[in-house]
């Protein structure tokens, strides 16, 4: 004799089950990836071999991250989104001749592993655990 399924009140797993929730998880995400951005951006050209490793782990760590809390793909896209954001706001140079990104390798390397990554962490997210047949979302 076999047991039948027991069902869950709540499905688990880490992502937000609310609307409002998954939003306010997506703007802090956002702010993090703004934060990540600028963050490497010091710290890929202050610290050349390691600071440029240290740098892209930590942007593909929060893409990552995102994508698995959410379970979705703008968990990781959001990240990417707000470090985009960031890194282009910082490769303009000022009238003075300040700038933050150099014409070298590292920060070529920099602008396109963390975009790779942030499409990387975007495609292969996580979906979401399956919802019983008798639920509807």
């Amino acid at each position: 004799m076999s047991a039948a399924p027991v069902a869950t009140t709540s499905t688990p797993g880490a992502f937000p089950h609310g609307r409002n929730a998954r939003l306010a998880v997506y703007a802090a995400l956002a702010v993090l990836g703004l934060l990540t951005g600028a963050a490497g951006t010091l710290v890929q050209g202050a610290w050349f071999p390691l600071g440029l490793l240290l740098a892209l782990a930590a942007a593909a760590g929060l893409f990552w991250g995102g994508a698995k809390l959410c379970r979705t793909k703008p968990g990781a896209a959001v990240p990417g989104a707000g470090w985009v954001v960031a890194v282009l706001l910082m490769t303009t140079s000022r009238a003075e001749g300040d700038f933050l990104f150099a014409a070298g390798l590292a920060s070529y390397v920099y602008l396109f592993g963390g975009m790779l990554a942030a499409v990387m962490c975007t495609t292969i997210a996580l979906p979401a655990p399956p919802v019983p047949v008798h639920k509807n979302r």
